[in-house]
This record gives C-alpha cells, sequence and structure tokens, in this order.
C-alpha cells in the first residue's frame, strides 16, 4: 500500500512525528496512560493467578461486550455503512482474542516483572509487520530511538538479577514462551488496528472488534473455560480483579486508536515498555518489594528513547503508512455524511 499524501507541515509521518511540540505531548502523555492501563491489567492479571483463578478469555469478554455496547451504538445512531469488509474484522477479532488469553494465561506459569519485560519482544515485530506491509520508512533516528528503549529494559534485566528478588512461577519457561508468542499476535494486531484506522474510522473499528472479539470469547469460553467458572467463588476478592480488568482494557482500547493516528504501532509499543517500570511502582507499594535503584536509571532511559523517537526535525522527511492529516480530513467528511463528529 503506498504512502499517504504528506499533511501541511511536509511530514509523511503521523502527527506526532511530525515535529509538533504540542503534538508530541499529547503523544507522550496518552502513551502513559495506555502504558498505567496495561499495568493495571496486569496487576488484575497477576491478582487472580495468585487466587488461582484461571480463566484468561472470561477476563476480556467483559470488554468486548462493552466495546459493542458503546461504540456499536455509536454506529448504529449514525447509520453509516460499514467501510470495511466484515470478516477482516473478524479476523482481527480471532487475534485479538488469542493474544490476549496467552499473554494472561501466562500469568500462571510466570510472574508479573517476566511478562512485562518480554512483552517488548512486540517491538521488533512491529517494526517488521510496518516496514513490510505498510511500507513504513525508519530513519537512524527512529532506529536510535528504540535502542535506547530497550537498553532501558535491559538495565531491568540485570536489575532483576542483580537484586535476586525476582518471584518466580511455577513454569518460568512456559510462561515465557507464551508471552513472546502473544507479544506477535499484538504485534499483528496492532498493526492491523493502524491499517484500520487509516481506511475507517475508530468508532467502527471498536464496535466491530467489540462485537467479534465478544463472539469469539464466548465460543472459546463455552469450550475451555466452563468448568473453571462453576469452580470459582465469586467474593470481593475475584469480582473486584475482574471488573478492573474490564475498565482498564476497555480504556486501554478505547485509546490506543487514537495513539495510532497520531504516532503510529511503533510508538505506541515503544510507550508500552514504561509499563515495566509503573510495574515496579506496583510492586513497591502492593507487594512490599524492595527494588534496586537501576530501575529509576532504566525508566529514565526509556523515556529519553521515547522522546528520540517521536521527536523529528523540521529538515527530515519521512514517508510512513500512519495516519495523516490527509487521512483526518477524510474522517471528517465521513463523520459529517453520518451527522455526527466522532465522539473518541
Amino acid at each position: 500500500m503506498a504512502p499517504p499524501p504528506e499533511d501541511e507541515s511536509g511530514a509523511g509521518g503521523g502527527r506526532c512525528c511530525g515535529g509538533g511540540a504540542r503534538w508530541v505531548l499529547l503523544g507522550l502523555a496518552l502513551g502513559q496512560f495506555v502504558s498505567l492501563l496495561i499495568t493495571s491489567t496486569g496487576f488484575a492479571s497477576s491478582e487472580l493467578a495468585r487466587r488461582g483463578i484461571n480463566a484468561p478469555t472470561s477476563q476480556s469478554l467483559l470488554n468486548y461486550v462493552l466495546l459493542a455496547v458503546v461504540y456499536g451504538g455509536v454506529l448504529l445512531y449514525r447509520r453509516q455503512p460499514l467501510r470495511i469488509k466484515w470478516y477482516y474484522y473478524l479476523i482481527l477479532g480471532i487475534i485479538d482474542v488469542e493474544a490476549n488469553y496467552i499473554v494472561v494465561k501466562s500469568y500462571q506459569y510466570t510472574s508479573l516483572t517476566s511478562v512485562m519485560l518480554l512483552d517488548c519482544w512486540s517491538i521488533p515485530c512491529v517494526i517488521v509487520l510496518t516496514w513490510v506491509f505498510l511500507k513504513t520508512k525508519y530513519g537512524l533516528r527512529k532506529f536510535l530511538g528504540v535502542g535506547v528503549c530497550v537498553a532501558g529494559l535491559i538495565l531491568v534485566v540485570f536489575s532483576d538479577v542483580h537484586a535476586s528478588d525476582r518471584a518466580k512461577g511455577p513454569n518460568p519457561l512456559k510462561g515465557d514462551l507464551l508471552v513472546i508468542f502473544g507479544s506477535m499476535l499484538y504485534a499483528c494486531s496492532n498493526v492491523t488496528e493502524e491499517f484500520v484506522v487509516k481506511k475507517s474510522n475508530r468508532v467502527e473499528l471498536m464496535a466491530m472488534l467489540g462485537l467479534f472479539g465478544a463472539i469469539v470469547s464466548a465460543i472459546q469460553i463455552s469450550i475451555l473455560e466452563r468448568k473453571e467458572l462453576h469452580s470459582i467463588t465469586w467474593n470481593a476478592g475475584a469480582v473486584l480483579p475482574f471488573l478492573g480488568y474490564a475498565v482498564a482494557m476497555f480504556l486501554f482500547y478505547s485509546t490506543v486508536p487514537t495513539v495510532l493516528k497520531i504516532c503510529g504501532a511503533t510508538m505506541l509499543n515503544l510507550s508500552l515498555l514504561t509499563s515495566d517500570m509503573w510495574a515496579v511502582l506496583i510492586r513497591i507499594f502492593a507487594y512490599h518489594e524492595k527494588v534496586d535503584w537501576i530501575y529509576f536509571v532504566a525508566f529514565a532511559c526509556t523515556a529519553a528513547g521515547i522522546i528520540i523517537y517521536s521527536y523529528k526535525g523540521s529538515m527530515e522527511v519521512e514517508e510512513t503508512a500512519q495516519v495523516t492529516g490527509a487521512s483526518d480530513e477524510k474522517g471528517k467528511e465521513g463523520d459529517e455524511e453520518a451527522g455526527a463528529h466522532n465522539p473518541v
């Protein structure tokens, strides 16, 4: 697919990558917001695993139902036809459900820290996928930013080894492999969503992803998790993590298309790297664990890498397949035809 036309600033990339300070700050702020949300989902999944509750698909079902009800209602109110065939959304729904299932399942075998560290594998996957399918071109500064971010994660790994306080699960190798595979599926999902946001709009994407995600989840629950759900004692300790996970995921899914629109899939995954650092705060305040000072150096290193990646000089020209001003105008025209502005 050919890259979109350049916007008024002369940049072919997303607005955050266009060099404007306002869009850079907005992209960074939203990136940290979704990072906090993904940390919250990790905390909820870890709590459920600690209580012996193993129902990963059931955790995600409520999120998909909320997406289908909220955004589906807006889509029906607008009465506009789908811009992308429904079976593409079905494929996206299957990929997304299985990615959530595999990553949440990994909490049964390995630690919260391991999951947060290993999910960075989605970054090289996203870079390869956007380069191959979306024709995104990455300059030296982009790779430098990615390298600095990954260096921050390496510091976290060294800190865990040095402190020797990293909690282990019953089968860390199995859990780690699940995280790596789930990260690859997340990369496919993120890149597909970036493409869909460009071709369609965020309301349609969230509504159809919620609809097919709920259908796929319900089928999978009926096959894999019926006995597990019957065996759960539904007290406050079980219900609250379920609800917290669903609300955090709903907010995460609602915000991700905006980050993709502004900065693209790679910037999104780089921002999610700081979830490793936010997890440190959970370890300190919720689990009363001691952390090494290297964590704070790693946080600063990762933040610097994100800023390096997101900044673009006025003399640089980069062609990307991210959503640009041209797609903004297209989206506005669609909203005017529907008689309502995009609420997301």
